[in-house]
C-alpha cells in the first residue's frame, strides 16, 4: 500500500506520516517511510538545491521536483512495494500539482502530465490532506525557513486553495481532514483508514 500525506508547511502532515510509520512498524509491518524532495542520494541533492538555493524559475522548480520524484519511484517507492511493503510518503504529486501547477500558474494539467510520466503512473493509494489555514500553519514554522517557507502569505493562500481544488478533483484518493485537531486524535482517525483499507486491500 502507497500512503502519502500533503498539506501547507506546518500542516502537520511530518508529525502524521511519522506516527503512520511507527504504528504500522510497531504491528510488525514492513514499512517504507520517506519523504520528497529526497528519499534518494540524487532526491537529497535536488532538495539542497530547491529548497536551500537561489531563485528557481517556475518550470526549472516543477521539472526538478519531477526528476528528483522519477529517482525516488524508481529506487525505493516501487521496489518497496513490489516486495509487498507499505509506503509512508511525506509529500508527491500533489505538492508539485498545487506549488507550481497551481499556485504558480503552470497549469494542473501540465504538471500532471509531466509528473505522471515520471513515475510511469504511479500514485497513493491513499493521500491525507491535512488542512489549516495558512495563517495557523505559518505560526506552527520555526524562524529558519527554507526558500518555499518564506514565500508570502498570498502565496500560501494560493496553495492552502490549491489543495481544495486537488481534493474534489481527486475525490477517490484524497482524504480531507482537519489539521487543527490534536495530533494523537489525527492519528488515530488516519490508522483506522489505513486498518481498513490494509483489511480491504485497497
Amino acid at each position: 500500500m502507497f500512503i502519502s500525506f500533503e498539506g501547507l508547511d506546518g500542516s502537520g502532515k511530518t508529525t502524521q506520516a511519522q506516527l503512520l510509520g511507527r504504528r504500522l512498524e510497531a504491528e510488525g509491518r514492513d514499512v517504507v517511510l520517506t519523504r520528497e524532495p529526497g528519499g534518494t542520494e540524487l532526491g537529497e541533492a535536488i532538495r539542497g538545491l530547491l529548497l536551500h538555493g537561489g531563485d528557481v524559475a517556475p518550470w526549472a522548480e516543477a521539472a526538478l521536483y519531477a526528476a528528483s520524484r522519477a529517482q525516488h519511484v524508481d529506487e525505493v517507492i516501487r521496489p518497496a512495494l513490489e516486495r509487498g511493503a507499505v509506503v509512508v510518503c511525506d509529500r508527491y504529486i500533489d505538492s508539485s500539482l498545487a506549488y507550481q501547477g497551481i499556485a504558480r500558474d503552470l497549469g494542473l494539467e501540465p504538471v500532471l502530465e509531466l509528473n505522471l510520466a515520471a513515475v510511469g503512473g504511479l500514485l497513493p493509494d491513499r493521500t491525507f490532506l491535512l488542512e489549516l489555514a495558512q495563517e495557523d500553519a505559518a505560526a506552527r514554522m520555526g524562524a529558519e525557513r527554507d526558500r518555499i517557507e518564506r514565500e508570502d502569505d498570498c502565496f500560501r493562500v494560493r496553495v492552502e486553495d490549491a489543495y481544495r481544488v486537488l481534493a474534489q478533483r481527486f475525490p477517490e484518493r484524497i482524504l480531507s481532514l482537519d489539521g487543527s485537531r490534536p495530533a494523537d486524535e489525527l492519528a488515530g482517525e488516519i490508522a483506522k483508514e489505513v486498518d481498513g483499507a490494509l483489511r480491504s486491500g485497497s
